[in-house]
């Protein structure tokens, strides 16, 4: 059981707006905001004057443990939620992802076991690589079973992981069934693998070979058509790390034509571009490679400008990280470096700096785009991304003024490279709370090995009674017509 405590004299931040409040901690909730709280007997009492206090972030894409391209990410749930909690991040939602042939409850199953060491809360997507009737059976008891309402499809990654059409019509049929969200890795899989050919063929090898095989245009091609598939069935979707113009302008058109279709981007989309692949040190330029690529400039303003509008909702961090020995697998060839970067330490950091503090974003927006919104979209809201009586006491005590140099020497993620190295950032978290605790104080991470808490996201329409048998008044129903006779 955690302390009771007072958070006094800071200014709270929601995604609705800005009070000067207190709030009450008991018990792992949120017990009350409001002005000039009393502090229970043995209460700890936190002075948050000059801060803010926010909801803690929410990273929708994260890959800890992840087994890729031969190797595994450097990143476990202890080290990585640790990492999170420095940067005022006190939820991820992880990937579990089967082998072709490999059953979606066996992976999901292997992922809670390795995620039971999780320092701060979590939760899963749970990937479709294949298709048989099995495979509809594993979703329908993920969701009904065991929280489960987002299922991901890799577009990309040919040979592997990627899903084919078929796959895709099937797996959102079944999705909308369930009231489930469809989440899309969106890069043409089929062009990748033909680029990547022809760009080694011509003595391309090294790390700029790979933005090359991946141009915008694969991107903006799988985005619309994974739209334009779940038009037809009338299924939601969630497309993960936007990355160009191509596939924002896939998204807004989808979205000013009503079509219920959400977008994130990751931070480090917004802050590098795609000069990181030229870098003459080859380990430097390789600790870049993920997918989709660093784009060039142009597109990181569309990216800004689309999160201002609204047509993304989201910021993750795709957070799957490999050391350099493991990136120097590809040393011969772009193919096989393995694809990920870290950055769940400086994801609100980078979100603040270059956000808020140049009048891209609100206060407000801040914490929408880095916590409610997520909340909102996976349906764990109010529980995750809000700041009132009866909410997870998932808290970041943010410190506008205070600065710091990101580097590898510092940071706590498991891995030997940082892509924002030696970047200066102004606003930082001065305190994290997870479910009441104290896990990021002063610079000393205070986590818990295995405190961390599986969270159930119930999906959004049901087809099933408590009883788990299936509603069939949720079906649609069928239209008798009595056609003419051919005349």
């Amino acid at each position: 059981m955690s302390e009771s405590i007072l958070i006094r004299g800071g200014t709270v931040v929601t995604a609705e707006g800005e009070f000067r409040h207190d709030v009450l901690v008991i018990d792992e909730k949120i017990a009350a905001v409001g002005p000039d709280l009393e502090a229970p007997a043995g209460a700890r009492v936190i002075d948050a004057g000059g801060s803010y206090v926010m909801p803690g972030g929410i990273d929708p894409h994260t890959h800890m443990e992840l087994p890729f391209m031969g190797t595994v990410a450097s990143e476990d749930f202890f080290t990585g939620t640790s990492a999170a909690a420095a940067g005022g991040t006190t939820m991820c939602i992880d990937f579990a992802i089967p082998a072709p042939q490999e059953s979606l409850l066996e992976a999901y199953n292997k992922w809670r076991g390795w995620a039971e060491k999780a320092a701060c809360d979590y939760s899963f997507h749970v990937a479709v690589t294949w298709w048989d009737d099995s495979v509809r059976e594993d979703m329908i008891t993920l969701a009904r079973d065991h929280g489960v309402n987002s299922f991901k499809h890799f577009m990309a990654y040919k040979n592997a992981i990627m899903c084919d059409d078929e796959t895709l019509v099937n797996s959102f049929k079944t999705a909308k069934e369930l009231g489930a969200l469809c989440t899309l890795h969106a890069e043409n899989g089929e062009l990748v693998y033909v680029l990547q050919q022809d760009i080694y063929e011509k003595g391309i090898t090294g790390p700029e070979g790979h933005p090359l095989s991946r141009p915008p245009e694969v991107e903006g091609e799988a985005a619309n058509r994974a739209i334009r598939i779940a038009e037809v069935l009338g299924v939601p979707v969630y497309l993960v790390h936007t990355s160009c113009i191509d596939a924002l302008e896939a998204v807004t058109r989808a979205r000013l034509e009503g079509q219920r279709v959400f977008a994130e981007v990751l931070a480090q989309h917004l802050v590098i571009d795609d000069s990181v692949y030229r870098n003459p040190d080859w380990n430097t330029a390789a600790h870049y490679v993920m997918s989709p690529p660093f784009r060039s400039k142009e597109h990181q303003d569309a990216l800004w400008r689309g999160l201002q509008a609204g047509m993304l909702q989201t910021t993750a961090t795709d957070h799957c990280c490999f050391c350099t020995p493991q990136k120097q697998a590809g040393l011969e060839d772009f193919r096989k470096i393995p694809n990920g970067t870290g950055g769940i330490e400086d994801r609100m950091s980078i979100l603040w700096h270059h956000g808020v503090r140049t009048g891209r974003l609100t206060p407000s927006e801040f914490v929408a785009v880095t916590s409610s919104n997520t909340a909102k979209i996976f349906n764990i809201f109010p529980q995750k991304g809000a700041l009132i009586a009866g909410a997870d006491a998932d808290i970041v005590i943010w410190d506008p003024a205070k600065t710091r140099t990101i580097s590898a020497e510092t940071h706590h993620q498991n891995i030997d490279f940082n892509i924002y190295e030696g970047m200066e950032v102004t606003g930082n978290a001065a305190i994290t709370l997870s479910r009441g605790l104290v896990v990021w104080e002063d610079g000393e991470l205070k986590t818990v090995r295995g405190r961390g808490r599986y969270v159930n996201r119930p999906c959004a329409a049901p087809y099933w009674d408590s009883q788990g048998k299936r509603n069939t008044l949720a079906e649609p129903t069928k239209v008798e017509r009595t056609l003419p006779k051919p005349s």
